[in-house]
C-alpha cells in the first residue's frame, strides 16, 4: 500500500529514497549498511509520518542499534512518538539532518514500506552555532586531534576528562603539547565544521582529523592505505587550506595523495555521481571539506590523515556494511599506529624521513 501524504509543512522537506539500484554500495551491502543506522522505532513500527529534525536530545528514546566497545561516536538520533508521527532528533547540522531523513527513507523503500511519509528539517545557523557552545578546554595554541581512533593514538596511561558529549585529554607528541578530543556523537558533514570553529575560538593553533575515506579509484584496495590532501570540492567549489602535513605525509609510503570531495550524504553517492567525480577526484567523505574551509577562516593549520575504508569505484569484500570484521579491525590497527607514526615525523620537522626511519 502506499501512503497518501500531503506536501510538507513551511520549513520541512521531504526526504525522496535514492535509487538503490544504481548505488554503488550494491544492494546487499547498502541495505545492510542501513539496517545498522535506522533506529528501531523506523524499523519496527508503521507511522503515518516520520520527521527529522536537528534537536539532539538524549532523554528521547534511544536506539537500539547504538554502537558499544569503543569510546567515541556511539551515539545515534533518537526519537520521540507524538501519536502517529515519529519525530527524530539528530545533533544539529544540515547535512547529517539531510542524511539521516534519506537513511530512513530508503530504508524504508528498499524494504517495500511507504517512504513518502518520511521529511526533514533543516536546522537554522543558531541552532547549528549554539550546539558547540558547550565546548569548552583550555588551548593555547595545542594541536587538537580530533576524530576516529582516539582511543588508540591517545597515551594509553592518560586520564580523558568528560565534557557534555565529549572528551579530551592532553599529551606530548615530539615535543608538541598535544589535545586529543573525541565526541560521543557523530560530527557529519557542516557539524565538523562548527567543531573546528569552536576549537580556533578556544585557542587551537592546529587540527588534525583521522577518520575515513571512500576512494574513487579502481585498484586501492580498502584498508591497505591512507588519504591526505589540501583541496576539497565543497558543494561545487574547490576549497584549499594550509595543510598542517605540508609534504611529510605524502612522502610516506603506503599514503595516496589526491583531490577530495565533500558529500552531504553516502546515501547521494550512486554510479551517476561516481561519473561525475571520478577521475577528476580521487576521496570522498562529508566532514574533510568543511574542515578545512573552517580552518581557513579561523588563520589555523589543519590537514587530514585517512583510512581508505571502501572504494565506489570497484567491489571489494571490505565496505560500509562490515567495518566491525575481525580481518578489518586488525588491518585497521596497523594503519592507526602508521598515522601515529607520521604525525610525528611533522612534529619533528623532517619530511623526507621515511616510516622506517621513524622506527
Amino acid at each position: 500500500m502506499t501512503s497518501v501524504l500531503a506536501e510538507p509543512s513551511p520549513g520541512l522537506l521531504r526526504a525522496a529514497p535514492i535509487d538503490f539500484h544504481r548505488h554503488t554500495m550494491g544492494l546487499d551491502s547498502l541495505l545492510r549498511y542501513l539496517q545498522l543506522k535506522v533506529h528501531h522505532l523506523a524499523k519496527e513500527q508503521d507511522w503515518d509520518a516520520i520527521r527529522v529534525i536537528g534537536d539532539y536530545d538524549r532523554k528521547a528514546v534511544v536506539s537500539r542499534f547504538e554502537k558499544t566497545g569503543k569510546l567515541f561516536n556511539i551515539e545515534r538520533p533518537t526519537a520521540t512518538i507524538r501519536g502517529r508521527e515519529l519525530i527524530v532528533r539528530a545533533f544539529p547540522g544540515a547535512d547529517y539532518v539531510q542524511h539521516y531523513a534519506l537513511i530512513i527513507a530508503t530504508f524504508l523503500a528498499m524494504t517495500g514500506r511507504p517512504a513518502d511519509i518520511v521529511t526533514y528539517q533543516p536546522p537554522g545557523q543558531a541552532e547549528c552555532r549554539a550546539a558547540f557552545d558547550a565546548l569548552d578546554l583550555p588551548l593555547d595554541g595545542e594541536l587538537v586531534i580530533v576524530g576516529w581512533g582516539l582511543q588508540h593514538l591517545a597515551p594509553k596511561e592518560g586520564v580523558w576528562t568528560r565534557g557534555p558529549g565529549y572528551a579530551w585529554q592532553r599529551g606530548e607528541l615530539a615535543g608538541r603539547r598535544v589535545v586529543y578530543l573525541g565526541f560521543l556523537h557523530s560530527i557529519w558533514g557542516d557539524v565538523a565544521g562548527r567543531v573546528v570553529t569552536r576549537l580556533a575560538e578556544l585557542g587551537a593553533g592546529d587540527v588534525v582529523y583521522v577518520g575515513k575515506v571512500g576512494s574513487l579509484t579502481p585498484g586501492i584496495e580498502p584498508n591497505t592505505w591512507l588519504a591526505t590532501g589540501n583541496t576539497s570540492l565543497v558543494r561545487g567549489s574547490l576549497v584549499s587550506w594550509n595543510d598542517f602535513f605540508g609534504d611529510t605525509a605524502a612522502a610516506q609510503g603506503g599514503v595516496h595523495s589526491g583531490l577530495h570531495v565533500s558529500s552531504p550524504s553516502i546515501l547521494l553517492e550512486g554510479r551517476d555521481w561516481l561519473a561525475q567525480h571520478s577521475p577528476s577526484y580521487t576521496f570522498v567523505d562529508p566532514e574533510i571539506g568543511p574542515m578545512g574551509a573552517a580552518a581557513g577562516q579561523a588563520g589555523i593549520g589543519f590537514g587530514y590523515l585517512h583510512v581508505i575504508s571502501n572504494n565506489l569505484a570497484a567491489h571489494y569484500p571490505a565496505d560500509l556494511s562490515n567495518e566491525r570484521h575481525e580481518n578489518v579491525l586488525r588491518r585497521r590497527a596497523v594503519l592507526i599506529d602508521r598515522i601515529r607514526t607520521i604525525i610525528s615525523l611533522r612534529l619533528v620537522g623532517h619530511p623526507a624521513h621515511s616510516l622506517e626511519e621513524a622506527r
